[in-house]
């Protein structure tokens, strides 16, 4: 396989995630009207039951893939995915459809958790990085059609349509591995599955200052991320009048942070992944306080909307400078583990993110005021924290950093 090619199976496998939670975003409103007619919001349980799925699926993933291979995982986890979503797409409530949901998440597990130990198998320090940035360049395309794909199902039928898209796009992924990609973990470098073995990786990460560091991060990154996807479409709908078009909006904005992750595959290798993630999180400090000082969310002229898509953009951007450098980070020391290690970052940043995001989103008042000041708190920890690196594990961290 060409190295291209597998930047493109990897973006695929990354796809997967973004495919399954930003598709659903169209749809909510439909699947309100029909499975919860007396609470419609609850819909938004979609996206969290899928992310925890996905942040319990994720700890297990890397240690079964770490003692049965990285492809055994990768096809296993696309089975449930496949299944589930047929499940989801026979719902006939909205609890059955949560359920399905979570267990979506827990076959989505496989592909994105392997994909980054499949990464670290071939690849090391910066140059891992900067397959990722190119790989997350690519994956930033699916968030920018996946809601207009997902408009596009429901206006030709109806939302059921969408989990056959979700069906459709893992099986072309796993039949694409299957042919393409030979397995990246010889059976003597595998670790035997015993819980005594995965506790003593997750202290061993626990005791590494910058891996430590590294993700908790991330944690804040995706937290931001989160929050506004959480908040996204009703700031669009009911601030801005804009819910017909937030599609297109969304699939602009997200195509122009795109190129975020090209930026960071020319960049990281000159300046190095903790100093880009530092400088790209003081900017967002400055522009989230920027907007809160505007007060943004107040103004009656069209000029708000255009200065909240801007700010948007800026934190999607900031995902591509961020988000790669972070996992580079914490699994450059994690080379033996790597499964496990991918694992354990994916897990707790996944869980952690949403358990931050989900209190901040319900404090949703009709402005963007809980939105930006949320981000901003996140954006200030996060800096601090790599200050801290810096400063503290900088000897640690030097062969990576």
């Amino acid at each position: 396989m060409s190295r291209a090619e597998f930047v493109a199976l990897i973006a695929m496998m990354f796809a997967t995630i973004a495919f399954s939670i930003d598709a659903m975003l169209p749809a909510l409103p439909q699947i309100g009207a029909e499975l919860s007619p007396e609470a419609p919001y609850r819909t938004g349980l979609i996206l969290t039951s899928f992310a925890l799925g996905l942040g319990v699926g994720t700890f297990f993933t890397g240690p079964l893939s770490d003692a049965y291979g990285r492809r055994s995982v990768v096809f296993g986890g696309s089975a449930l995915y496949i299944v589930a979503a047929g499940v989801a797409w026979q719902s006939q409530s909205l609890e059955m459809m949560l359920a399905a949901r979570a267990v979506q998440g827990l076959g989505a597990a496989g592909p994105r958790v392997v994909a980054l130990a499949i990464t670290r198998d071939l690849f090391a320090g910066r140059e891992m990085a900067r397959i990722m940035s190119i790989a997350m360049m690519i994956f930033a395309l699916v968030p920018a059609i996946a809601p207009t794909l997902g408009a596009g199902i429901i206006a030709v039928g109806d939302w059921h349509g969408i989990f056959i898209a979700f069906m459709v796009f893992s099986l072309i992924t796993v039949i694409w591995m299957g042919l393409r990609l030979p397995e990246t973990l010889p059976p003597a470098e595998r670790r035997p599955l015993q819980s005594g073995l995965i506790w003593a990786a997750v202290r061993e990460m626990a005791s590494h200052s910058t891996v430590r560091m590294s993700i908790a991060v991330q944690t804040l990154a995706l937290g931001m991320l989160f929050v506004t996807l959480m908040l996204v479409q009703p700031i669009y709908e009911e601030i801005f009048d804009r819910g017909a078009s937030f599609p297109y909006w969304f699939g602009a904005v997200a195509i122009v942070a795109g190129s975020a992750s090209l930026l960071n595959a020319l960049l990281v290798v000159r300046y190095g992944m903790r100093r880009l993630v530092t400088i790209t999180l003081a900017m967002q400090i400055a522009l989230s306080g920027g907007m809160l000082a505007l007060g943004t969310g107040q103004w009656a002229d069209p000029y708000s909307f255009y200065a909240f898509v801007l700010w948007q953009t800026c934190l999607f951007f900031q995902a591509g400078l961020t988000l790669g450098n972070l996992t580079a980070l914490a699994m450059e020391p994690m080379g033996h583990i790597a499964g496990t290690a991918a694992s354990v970052i994916g897990a707790v940043s996944t869980v952690g993110a949403s358990l931050i995001a989900s209190p901040v989103g319900v404090l949703f008042d009709g402005t963007i005021t809980p939105l930006v000041g949320g981000v901003l708190a996140m954006a200030v920890l996060g800096f601090v924290l790599m200050l801290m690196m810096g400063r503290v594990e900088r000897p640690e961290a030097a062969p990576a950093g």
